[in-house]
């Protein structure tokens, strides 16, 4: 069994997560004052404003004067002052972008990898947010400055809004009202209705969770089967056709044909299963990786692994499943020896100097661990718990 990665969070609040998974976790929504105690915010005006003004980087600004919603994607030269009442800008996928975004993020890997999704910060002035609405995932609010009151509806009428440019609640009746002070959370189901109104400037951090649906997952893995049919790709022939004298009328053979080729379509175990990791741990739409400037040499990269370690790109998503290692889309089947190398990065996310003169004697791993490192997809340098913004994606 694998050790628990370190900065995992044991309790949330007065809540064990034990507690907080069996009790909350896709039931009810949790109000969870002094969530995280002696925390910092790993972002503030100025940092979100700086994110938002990128071409590399998802943001959008919603605003409302009575009720007119409107919303202008990112990015943004220039965004309204803090005494402008009633709009709001959101920043998604920080945690890709700011080390101490990243490190927060990691506090909440008690669910597992494939469900965690990203960080999103909503900086908001007085009176400003995005109106009544659902999520189809998990999600922890966690107030980081300011205040924000929070209303929350259980599941009912899902119809939205006609014409507004954001999914809102037509009907939102709340049951549940709270004001959050910097440091408290509330979590909420998917499905339940919530509306977070600013009081005063604020900014508050949403940590969303992957859940695909299975539309998504099928449409995926079927247009992945479809590139890649396995033994050759027949085609439809008819040599022997007569003249026809019903040019519209559909040809029998062509539709029994393409009929036979559907109906005898079965994926294989292995097709899926590789499918399956290599599906979660595709990178976000907004995310590419850049090479090293200069590509070290394997020897450069073994040395610089043994006196510093490896740590995966804050970007990276790994994941592992038997004897199959999954990292941003690619899958790769680890021997014996590799996968308990390869396990270990994917769940520490970072092997130690020490770690690496032991795993980079075998070849295997030591040349898997490079191909990824010219990628872009780790670094053989520590990854620095700091709030400075990355240069780039």
């Amino acid at each position: 069994m694998t050790a628990s990665p370190t900065g995992v969070l044991g309790t949330i609040g007065d809540l064990s997560v034990d507690e907080f998974m069996r009790r909350h976790w896709q039931r009810e929504p949790a109000l969870i004052r002094a969530a995280l105690p002696n925390w910092q915010s790993p972002v503030n005006r100025e940092v979100l404003f700086e994110l938002a003004s990128r071409d590399d980087i998802t943001s959008r600004r919603v605003s409302r004067r009575g009720d007119r919603w409107t919303m202008q994607p990112g990015p943004f030269d220039a965004l309204p002052g803090p005494r402008q009442r009633g709009w709001t800008v959101l920043v998604n996928g920080i945690d890709r972008h700011l080390d101490a975004a990243h490190e927060l993020m990691r506090r909440f890997r008690f669910v597992p990898d494939a469900r965690l999704d990203d960080l999103m910060a909503s900086y908001a002035t007085d009176g400003g947010g995005v109106g009544p609405h659902t999520d189809s995932y998990d999600v922890f609010l966690l107030q980081a400055q300011g205040r924000r009151r929070w209303r929350v509806a259980p599941p009912g009428d899902s119809r939205w809004v006609e014409g507004a440019p954001l999914k809102l609640l037509a009907q939102f009746e709340p049951t549940q009202d709270w004001v959050l002070e910097p440091g408290d959370m509330l979590y909420v189901p998917p499905g339940w209705g919530h509306e977070g109104t600013a009081l005063g400037e604020c900014i508050t951090l949403s940590i969303g969770f992957r859940a695909p649906s299975r539309q998504e997952f099928l449409g995926a893995f079927l247009a992945t089967c479809a590139d890649d049919p396995g033994g050759g790709d027949a085609r439809f022939g008819d040599r022997a056709r007569p003249p026809t004298r019903h040019p519209a009328q559909l040809p029998e053979d062509l539709s029994d044909t393409l009929a036979q080729w559907a109906y005898a379509w079965r994926p294989t175990r292995a097709q899926v299963e590789r499918f399956i990791g290599s599906f979660l741990t595709e990178p976000a739409r907004d995310v590419w990786f850049d090479t090293p400037d200069t590509l070290p040499s394997l020897a450069q990269f073994r040395s610089r692994a043994d006196r510093h370690g490896l740590a995966l790109d804050r970007r990276t998503r790994m994941a592992w499943r038997a004897g199959l290692i999954f990292i941003n889309g690619e899958s790769v089947h680890a021997t014996p020896a590799a996968r308990v190398w390869l396990r270990r990065l994917a769940d520490d996310a970072a092997l130690s100097a020490a770690q690496c003169r032991m795993a980079l004697t075998d070849e295997t791993v030591c040349a898997q661990l490079y191909e990824w490192a010219c990628a872009g997809w780790l670094h053989s340098r520590p990854a620095a718990s700091t709030g400075r913004v990355a240069e780039g994606t």
